[in-house]
């Protein structure tokens, strides 16, 4: 596996590794519309986002943050792992890369904002909890970065 910063050739591959990513969770696969263009929804605005490849270059996971303006927070934004890649350290890396980025530029706290109800959402709460992140309000997240 690689990360490697968004590279607008995966962009179909990586849509339909998040459709599929949703419906393994039981969830009616429907598209974020950021992730028809993250270059404008992201890059160009300076924030992140990086993919995850498999050894025959398919994407396998995803993840982006943007910057909140006037602050030195940024929010995390569309973790995926594709189903059959879950529990190998792809979400991860994939968190790792985001937040070391984050500190780079300056963020000094990540947040999130997960899904309800949380029992469908159980995955993300547990991962987000493993990797330092507190729950500061309802379904709101937030882990400082040193």
């Amino acid at each position: 596996m690689k990360i490697i910063p968004y590279d607008a050739r995966y962009r179909d591959d990586m849509i339909f590794m998040v459709l599929q990513a949703k419906d393994a969770l039981g969830r009616v696969p429907r598209l974020n519309e950021d992730l028809l263009d993250v270059s404008g929804n992201y890059l160009d605005r300076g924030d992140g986002f990086w993919l995850a490849l498999d050894d025959k270059d398919r994407v396998i996971g995803c993840v982006g943050f943007s910057i909140i303006p006037g602050t030195e927070e940024a929010f995390l934004h569309r973790l995926y792992v594709k189903a059959a890649e879950k529990r190998k350290g792809v979400g991860s890396a994939l968190l790792e890369t985001a937040e070391e980025e984050m500190r780079r530029q300056g963020i000094r706290l990540s947040r999130v904002h997960l899904g309800e109800p949380r029992e469908q959402w159980f995955e993300s709460y547990a991962f987000y909890a493993k990797h330092g992140y507190r729950e500061y309000a309802e379904r709101y997240w937030e882990k400082e970065l040193n």
